[in-house]
């Protein structure tokens, strides 16, 4: 049975989001590059990007009714209820690289390290007012 796609979106379902490895192999790539500066600091890229890589495979978001849980394996680790937040932005809708979001005590920064598609669509059927 097909879904029409003029239905509201289901914010009663937990949505856990597709890891992506572009941005962690994109920091590994341009390790190659800084090998004719400084081999320590292709080093350092490369250790950045095999980091983030292992976050990419580890990490989960999952936006639920209420929440954006993040989970570290099978563990819950941090819960941010969408009550509180104040404002979001992904950095740059294009190429996104950085996922901003503000609460009401603080400021979050996380690398786009899941599907950016995903993660836009899911943030504007939770908290679609708050784009900044």
């Amino acid at each position: 049975m097909a879904v029409s796609s003029n239905s509201p979106p289901n914010t009663e379902t937990a949505v856990e989001l597709r890891p992506s490895y572009n941005l962690p192999l994109a920091i590994c790539l341009l390790a190659l590059p800084a090998l004719l500066v400084a081999w320590w600091l292709a080093l350092v890229v490369s250790f950045f990007g095999l980091f983030l890589l292992y976050q990419a495979s580890v990490i989960r978001l999952v936006f639920t009714a209420t929440a954006l849980d993040v989970y570290r394996g099978q563990e819950r680790i941090r819960q941010f209820p969408y009550a509180e937040w104040q404002s979001w932005r992904i950095f740059w809708p294009s190429v996104p690289i950085l996922f901003y979001f503000r609460e009401v005590n603080s400021i979050h920064f996380l690398p786009v390290l899941f599907s950016p598609g995903e993660l836009q669509r899911c943030l504007q059927e939770r908290v679609a007012g708050l784009d900044a």
